[in-house]
This record gives structure tokens, C-alpha cells and sequence, in this order.
């Protein structure tokens, strides 16, 4: 039986630490899975976890992920639903527009540099000083292998978030760590595992497709012809599904033996990949904040190590 401790950090909110039986600390982990607009989703759920106060030694995400998480260490509760539902209909935002002019469906300059420098403030001071790890996860297109990028300063660095959530087919290849980069989803969708060989014992998994769910094989014909230079790339996508698949059978083996907490909609989020309905992200987003109050005593007592 490990002893858990509510103790705070330096931004007053309640950091879960404590050591197992042999003394070792026990390292808290948030791993967040990625889904396009399904991420309003999670970030409900974040921002009760900052009203709540709720925070951990190390955050992993995913595309939309590493979005919302980003948000969740900044510790800017409230920021990704306005900036979403006041932009998403802007072109400049996420259009087909934008794939035809420049290759990518959102454009850079606006989504990575005019939004969070000028139109909705990131507060990269915040996210510097925080002393939760945070990473995010983009798929290596060269060797077909997920990167796991240590992301320490936002600002320098956030082309790693540019590329976690860079969709393939319809954004270019970010070039940036010394590697080509794209979505991490292709590569390992739920970085659960890896999070737990990192060292950190005790995560919250944050799904955004209901229990039950399983992904289905690529279609690889528009993968051969786009990627044909990277063949790695294109074999990692042909067992994208098997990996998810695992991994989900992973996870529903860890919660059985509560080893880790999981958190998900009880059905499938009626929202598109690319919604561009300020209603719909509002709705999910809703979603993902009742789900978070109603599990959040029996979220507190695992934590606490009470379950």
C-alpha cells in the first residue's frame, strides 16, 4: 500500500506525491490522448482539474493533446474553449483554404504565433516555471518511431506542439529537434506505456472515445504515393491500428487492477474531426467538465491512494 500526501506547489495547487513501500516517490502522470475536436473534450476536464486544483509531476499529450495539456501546465484554466469557439471559423484557423495555399489546413503563423502572442496570451513565464514535466509526442517520419520531446521551453519549442498535432495528408512536415516530425498519433496515439517506463507510477488516462471502441486498419493507397519517400512512415501507419488496439487492451487491464484511472465518454462524441460549429465544441467541451465533476471524489481518493 503506498502513502500518498496532498502537498503544494509553488502556484498553491494540490500536487499528489508519496512513496510505495520501499520508500521509493511515486511520480504522478497525466497522459492525454489526442482526436482533433474531440479534444474539447479533455480540456473540460482540465480546467475542472485547475479549479479543483489538481496537478501532477509530469503531463503527456498527444496532437490535440499536447494542445489542451500545454493550456493545463500554463495553468490558464478557461483559455483553449474561448480561443477555440471565437477563431474556429475563422479560414485562418483550420480551412481547406489554408491546405490549398500553403500546404498545411491550419495555418502557422496565425495558430502558432499570432494567437498565443498577441490574440489569446500564452503564458510561456507560467509554463517555464512550472516544475510538471511536460512532453509531447510526434511521430519521426524518417524512422516510423514516436519521439517523446521534453519540452522545457514553450516559446522556443513550440514547433513540437506544431507537429504533435500536425495531421498527415493535410499539413507539411515540421522540421525541428534535428528531425521530420508529424502527428504522434500515428506512431502511439496513448503514450501510456511509455509514460510508465519513464518512472511515472500513478497516471490519469484521459480517452476521448467511449469504452469498447477499436480502431480499424489505414487505408495505405494515399500513404504510399504522399510518404513514398519515407517507407518507414508508411509501414508504421499500416500497423497504426494493431498498436491502438494494444494499447487499449493495456489500459483496460491496468484500471482493473487500479494501477491507473481513466476517464472517457460514455459514448461517442458527436463532434467531426475538424468541427467548425462554436455550439458543438461548447457542447463537448460541457461533456468533458460533468464527466470530470461526477468521477472527481473517486478520482481524489485514488489519488490518495484510498481505493
Amino acid at each position: 500500500m503506498s502513502n500518498i500526501n496532498n502537498t503544494s506547489n509553488i502556484n498553491g495547487t494540490n500536487k499528489i506525491n508519496g512513496t510505495d513501500n520501499a520508500g521509493n516517490t511515486i511520480r504522478t502522470g497525466l497522459v492525454l490522448e489526442g482526436g482533433g475536436m474531440r479534444g474539447m473534450y479533455t480540456d473540460g476536464i482540465l480546467d475542472v482539474f485547475m479549479d479543483q486544483g489538481l496537478s501532477f509531476d509530469g503531463v503527456i499529450g498527444v496532437s490535440a493533446g499536447a494542445i489542451h495539456g500545454s493550456s493545463f501546465v500554463s495553468g490558464q484554466k478557461g483559455r483553449n474553449i474561448r480561443y477555440y469557439k471565437k477563431y474556429i471559423r475563422d479560414n485562418r484557423f483550420i480551412s481547406m483554404r489554408n491546405l490549398i495555399k500553403t500546404g498545411d489546413i491550419a495555418e502557422v503563423k496565425f495558430c502558432y504565433h499570432d494567437l498565443p502572442e498577441q490574440l489569446d496570451l500564452y503564458d510561456y513565464d507560467a509554463f517555464n516555471r512550472s516544475k510538471t514535466e511536460f512532453y509531447a509526442v510526434c511521430s519521426n517520419v524518417e524512422t516510423g518511431e514516436p519521439e517523446y520531446i521534453h519540452i522545457t521551453d514553450m516559446k522556443k519549442q513550440m514547433d513540437v506542439i506544431r507537429a504533435s498535432a500536425s495531421l498527415p495528408y493535410v499539413s507539411r512536415l515540421v522540421e525541428t529537434e534535428g528531425m521530420k516530425l508529424l502527428d504522434g498519433g500515428c506512431t502511439d496515439s496513448i503514450p501510456l506505456m511509455k509514460f510508465r517506463e519513464m518512472g511515472f507510477a500513478k497516471n490519469v488516462v484521459i480517452l476521448t472515445r467511449p469504452k469498447g471502441y477499436q480502431k480499424e486498419p489505414e487505408q495505405l493507397a494515399m500513404a504510399k504515393i504522399r510518404y513514398r519517400k519515407y517507407p518507414a512512415f508508411v509501414e508504421a501507419l499500416s500497423h497504426r491500428h494493431e498498436r491502438y488496439n494494444e494499447t487499449l487492451k493495456q489500459i483496460d487491464e491496468l484500471e482493473k487492477k487500479g494501477e491507473i484511472f481513466v476517464m472517457r465518454p460514455d459514448k461517442p462524441l458527436e463532434i467531426g474531426r475538424l468541427e467548425r460549429s462554436p455550439e458543438k465544441l461548447q457542447q463537448v467541451y460541457d461533456i468533458g467538465r460533468r464527466d470530470a465533476l461526477m468521477k472527481m471524489r473517486d478520482l481524489k481518493h485514488w489519488l490518495e491512494g484510498k481505493h
